[in-house]
């Protein structure tokens, strides 16, 4: 399938035709990057996440057992998807709040980077956001250090965990490598996939059905991104440090 351009402060780039998403829990997709994900899909690449967990400790309504809530928030991430035109989706069930950048859990990923075969990846950072403590929860951070790891040298060193051979999963090279919250370098420009973000955001409904003007909300701040993107006034965007990797 041919693949078409998304719109950046570079101007149009050419999209990958695949790419991986990997990150903490339901919703770190949506709020940081689904726009992004949204003009990726509309450009014809193939996208596909990659959870370390199921968000099962994601709620302080106790009335939900773990196992509820991870379906439930399964669920929400299922549906918020499907408004970006994503329906490839890993679990990995690791325990929500208490992730560990162990070799475990990079061969987990390394696994899923195998499988999906990206030239891009696209995950949060490893460094603490001392401004926004949230963006540096501790699943996010371990979750950003298992990642890299898993693309290099992980996933295309034959060598790193035999047991993925033998499985038969061959080692793949990821070309580059997107990072959200951290010094960005690159802005994609997502106003006309905006109502795509707002409505996956929706679908986690034991996420934001407190949140008052969710819209005005996400506007703001995408509207803000833009802005020190040099994107022209009434532009939105969402912002990715880009590495290479091949």
């Amino acid at each position: 399938m041919a693949v078409g351009t998304i719109l950046t402060d570079q101007g149009d780039i050419e999209a990958p035709e695949r790419a991986l998403i990997i990150v903490a829990h339901p919703d770190d997709i949506d709020f940081g990057m689904a726009g992004t994900v949204a003009a990726l899909t509309s450009a014809g690449c193939h996208v596909a996440y990659c959870l370390t967990t199921s968000g099962e400790a994601g709620d302080d309504d106790l009335s939900h057992t773990p196992a509820e809530l991870a379906a439930m928030r399964q669920a929400e991430q299922t549906a918020a998807a499907a408004q970006v035109g994503v329906s490839d989706l890993h679990w990995l069930g690791h325990p929500d709040g208490m992730v560990v950048a162990d070799l475990g859990l990079r061969r987990d990923i390394a696994r899923v980077i195998r499988i999906q075969r990206p030239e891009v990846v696209l995950c949060q950072t490893t460094i603490p956001n001392w401004d926004h403590i949230y963006i540096s929860h501790p699943d996010h951070l371990a979750t950003a250090t298992a990642a890299l790891a898993a693309v290099y040298p992980d996933s295309r060193n034959p060598r790193a965990f035999p047991e993925l051979l033998d499985e038969g999963h061959k080692p793949h090279n990821v070309s580059e490598i997107w990072l959200i919250g951290t010094e960005p370098n690159r802005y994609v420009d997502i106003t006309d996939t905006f109502e795509n973000k707002v409505a996956a955001l929706r679908e986690h409904r034991s996420q934001t059905e407190h949140m008052e003007d969710l819209d005005g909300r996400l506007r703001e701040w995408s509207s803000e991104t833009a802005r020190a993107g040099g994107l022209p006034e009434g532009r939105l965007a969402e912002a990715f440090r880009v590495v290479a990797a091949g």
